[in-house]
């Protein structure tokens, strides 16, 4: 991270309108409220673009704040005084992601009660906003270790939240279709199939968001369900074969005297 610019810059750049939020005055009706706030989300979701451009290109060990505020179009003393350090604005991109994933997903799956339809939903929500946002896709994976103290540990808490929302929604179509299955393999499972596609996907050759989210869901179901039928098959035949091995003991034994 390049040196602090100096208190003084940071006081003469104070006012600087980054992601500032617009002054509203008391009496503003909602419409001009929401108005504000909607300036300064549009503003920072800018800015938040911009550094994970930064992030995919240079990595995050090999970018600085003052390629953050070349990019972004702030003042290198505007930026720390927004930002603080770079691994806010790392932890702040995570953040966004995260919210966002979880956030759209949860508002899809309401009014879902079939589990195999709630499971190609959350399929269908991480494909298209990671083929839409692959930059991001490809700085969470890349610098998932590089947050540290309580803002790496809030972005730890998101993702055991989405693993655990995965997980419950596998356990689902397990039981409803009455088979057995390691629920942990079977979602870290599929999200390996999920997570790795910013390093093959070719949008001018593969399928688009929703046809690719189909062709993964069929493949992940068809494994987890043949799977775990596949499994039930040789333990019912190694029990036929145990209650078979009695009676060929006995004609064997028969036939030797």
């Amino acid at each position: 991270m390049q040196g602090d610019p100096g208190t003084q810059n940071k006081r003469t750049n104070r006012r600087e309108a980054a992601p500032n939020r617009t002054v509203v005055r008391a009496g503003a009706s909602q419409e001009q409220v929401a108005a504000a706030d909607t300036r300064f989300d549009r503003r920072m979701a800018e800015i938040l673009q911009h550094a994970t451009d930064v992030f995919y290109e240079k990595g995050y060990e090999g970018s600085s704040m003052r390629d953050l505020s070349r990019a972004s179009g702030m003042s290198l003393a505007g930026l720390y005084y927004y930002f603080e350090s770079k691994e806010k604005l790392l932890y702040l991109v995570q953040k966004h992601t995260f919210e966002t994933v979880i956030d759209r997903l949860n508002a899809r799956l309401a009014g879902v009660d079939d589990p195999e339809k709630r499971l190609r939903v959350f399929v269908h929500n991480h494909l298209e906003y990671f083929l839409a946002n692959q930059r991001s896709m490809t700085v969470l994976s890349h610098e998932d270790r590089s947050l540290a103290n309580n803002m790496g540990e809030e972005i730890r808490e998101l993702k055991r939240r989405y693993y655990h929302v995965c997980r419950e929604l596998v356990s689902e179509l397990a039981h409803a279709r009455g088979v057995e299955i390691n629920e942990r393999v079977a979602s870290l499972s599929l999200f390996g199939m999920l997570n790795w596609i910013y390093t093959w996907y070719k949008p001018e050759v593969d399928e688009d968001a929703d046809r690719l989210a189909r062709e993964m869901g069929d493949i992940f179901m068809h494994g987890l369900l043949a799977g775990a039928t596949g499994e039930q098959s040789h333990d019912e035949e190694q029990r036929l074969q145990s209650e078979r091995a009695p009676a060929r003991n006995k004609r064997s034994g028969k036939s030797s005297r």
